[in-house]
């Protein structure tokens, strides 16, 4: 097999194996879904199919193991316990080793197969029947070979079917006696060269059994049936079935693309549709539309969409200062056409958080068995996107904010129970859009956070003085410094005072911030507020003293001019009425010490970021225009209230200004007039 192809297989397994995981996980809260059953089956077979088809042939048989004890379960022989939930998906994770050949030498996946088959061993047995001669002539009867028919149905053709593939398949099974069916070919006028209208019968030796059929159109859309011929009458005198030949084939309807088996009067061997319902054709041809695409590709792309933005502001700036009619409207052109590529290229970097929630799944589930902690793990808002560069980063930190939520915030059952609590916590992944931001929540129904203990291993710690002043939400904060820890003893878990403070360099250098509230003996709840991209938005350019800055125009709620008995700072903190809601404003002038003498009128322009608004004081707006973010060296990465940057259309550089940092010093502004006020 050659790398190509491989590469190709394993990205269709890692999206049979996220989808196998989520049927599991999903089956342990809903054990009575025949529907996740079902998933959960079709999920295996096709792994077994194209392990087999790509010669993984370890694979293929420890996967079919696998399926054959889940049968069991889909045919309602076996009930879905925790058991066969904690079994298969240690099954799932044994996958990838197969694939890249890694050896077993403890022999964890046959004792994995050998526990699924002894929890699934104990079916039903099904009634005697009423006589056992009937079942003894039967065991008795020759053999007789099998009669297959099939038919490739749809555009089998252009979706890059080949039957004489499929036959080749069946002539190594043994098949003779081929020959094709002429029945339904239409008229030349009517032809169709999408679809295959000949059809084939031939004969399969009575040792072919009905699943390599099965195997062999696995891939392939089409409907397919296989008669077993009537056996000759026994030496018992028993008649045979003499309408067995002339019995009519019959469909079984398919549910989900499944292949089921229907029962045909008067012979051995059932008939088979592999070929999915009218209802999944636009989802079949939506799939047939969808390219796989590597992730550097996209990553050259942006920046290849980066950098024309980066001439099209140039091209603009040349067009208006020639005042050339031709140029102008070039320009124009070329900023429409810009503009549609940068909005596909963000588009096709988004990525729904649904792709880290399978793991967090597990994560909680695993957790939850270890800590003997029974936890109820609730999602919200899954389908919400983010830049791809993004998500790709917001896995780990997710993964300590989970881990404190069920290590540290949950109680034991029986604490929970004398707290009048459920024995079952409670913890919610969320996410959210919020103007230029998602937010992502994380809350749980636990102990909470006890700030003056907090507040006590801060000083023990020397992270604080025991004269220092702080407020609710700053000791809160302390949990994010390197060395905190409130845990007792170090556990495989917690204990070592390290990854909260990895979880804030992550979410900073992503441009984020994080928000905890706390309500001690009620639960915590921890918010991260990330932006959408980390590419190209929408900036509104403004000067302050000569030089020019970019808020991002997502923030950006509306602007109004500075009142005259504003101009001067004012000791309680500065303010506006903005229709019966008091906002405060900050002086860019004085937050990034610039020297020079304001003009007496300004504009203030009004931010919001999450719950939270903020004005700030600018000389003068200039307009809006797309905004290349381009990220600060290190030496400038503690700039205040700066996010990045980027190249104007004249060459020069413009400060992308931090919107929620500014939120978060009008805040503190607030409180200081309150106090002051006080």
């Amino acid at each position: 097999m050659n790398d190509d192809m491989a590469s190709i297989f394993r990205e269709e397994l890692r999206d049979l194996l996220e989808s196998l995981e989520r049927g599991l996980m999903d089956l342990k809260s809903r054990p009575e879904d025949a529907g996740l059953v079902n998933q959960v089956f079709r999920d295996l077979h096709t792994v077994k199919g194209s392990g087999a088809m790509f010669g993984f042939s370890d694979l293929a048989a420890f996967i079919h193991a696998f399926e054959t004890a889940f049968d069991r379960v889909r045919s309602g022989k076996v009930p879905v316990t925790p058991d066969l939930i904690r079994l298969g998906l240690s099954a799932r994770d044994e996958i990838p080793g197969l694939v890249d050949g890694t050896p077993d030498p403890e022999g964890r996946r046959d004792g994995i197969l050998s526990a699924l088959q002894v929890l699934t061993s104990g079916e039903v047995a099904a009634p005697p029947p009423a006589t056992a001669a009937p079942a003894a002539t039967e065991a008795a009867a020759p053999s007789a070979p099998s009669r297959l028919t099939f038919r490739l149905t749809g555009a089998a053709l252009a979706l890059g079917s080949r039957p004489e593939l499929l036959l080749n398949e069946l002539r190594e099974l043994g098949a003779q006696n081929i020959s094709a069916d002429l029945t339904r070919l239409p008229e030349l006028a009517g032809l169709d060269v999408d679809a295959c209208h000949v059809g084939w019968h031939m004969d399969l030796p009575p040792a072919v059994s009905r699943g390599q059929v099965e195997d062999v159109f696995m891939f392939a859309d089409a409907e397919w049936s296989l008669e077993t011929a009537a056996p000759e009458p026994s030496a018992s005198g028993l008649p045979a079935n003499d309408d067995a030949e002339d019995a009519a084939p019959v469909v079984a309807p398919q549910a989900e693309g499944v292949a089921s088996v229907a029962p045909v009067a008067g012979a051995a061997s059932p008939v088979v549709r592999r070929d999915a319902p009218p209802a999944a054709a636009p989802a079949a041809a939506e799939a047939a539309a969808t390219v796989r695409v590597p992730a550097e590709r996209l990553d050259a792309l942006m920046d290849s969409v980066g950098e024309l933005v980066t001439v099209e502001a140039r091209l603009t700036e040349l067009a208006r200062q020639s005042r050339d009619p031709a140029l102008m409207a070039t320009a124009e052109q070329v900023t429409r056409l810009a503009g549609r590529l940068r909005d596909a290229a963000m588009t096709m970097r988004m990525v729904p958080l649904r792709s880290l929630v399978a793991r967090f799944r597990r994560l909680i589930h695993g957790l939850s068995d270890t800590l003997g902690k029974p936890v109820n793990f609730v999602v919200i808002g899954e389908e919400t996107e983010l830049d791809k560069t993004v998500i790709e980063k917001l896995a780990d930190p997710l993964v300590h904010i989970l881990r404190n939520a069920i290590d540290h915030g949950m109680e034991l059952p029986e604490g929970r129970a004398a707290a009048g609590k459920e024995p079952e916590g409670t913890i919610e992944l969320s996410a959210a859009h919020a103007g230029g931001e998602v937010l992502i929540r994380v809350r749980d129904d636990g102990r909470g956070m006890n700030p003056e203990v907090i507040r006590a291993k801060a000083i023990e710690r020397g992270l604080i003085t025991a004269e220092a002043v702080l407020t609710e939400s700053q000791i809160f904060t302390l949990v994010f410094e390197p060395g905190f820890s409130t845990a007792e003893a170090v556990t495989e878990l917690s204990g070592r005072g390290v990854g909260m403070d990895v979880v804030r360099r992550t979410i900073e250098g992503l441009r984020g911030r994080i928000d905890i509230e706390s309500a001690f003996g009620k639960g915590t709840t921890v918010t991260l507020r990330l932006p959408l991209t980390l590419a190209i938005i929408e900036g509104l350019l403004v000067e302050v003293a000569g030089e020019r800055y970019t808020l991002p125009m997502s923030s950006v709620q509306e602007i109004v001019e500075l009142p005259a008995d504003k101009l001067k700072p004012s000791r309680s903190g500065d303010f506006l009425d903005i229709r019966g809601h008091f906002v405060p404003f900050l002086r860019l002038r004085g937050l990034f010490n610039c020297d020079g003498i304001a003009p007496s009128e300004q504009n203030v322009v009004i931010l919001q970021s999450g719950e939270g608004r903020v004005g700030v004081v600018v000389d003068r707006i200039i307009g809006t225009n797309q905004t290349v973010i381009k990220q600060m060296s290190k030496l400038h990465r503690r700039a205040r209230c700066i996010s990045g940057a980027t190249i104007l259309g004249d060459g020069s550089v413009a400060l992308i200004v931090d919107v929620p940092q500014l939120v978060s010093s009008g805040r503190a502004q607030t409180e200081g007039g309150k106090e002051a006020a006080a």
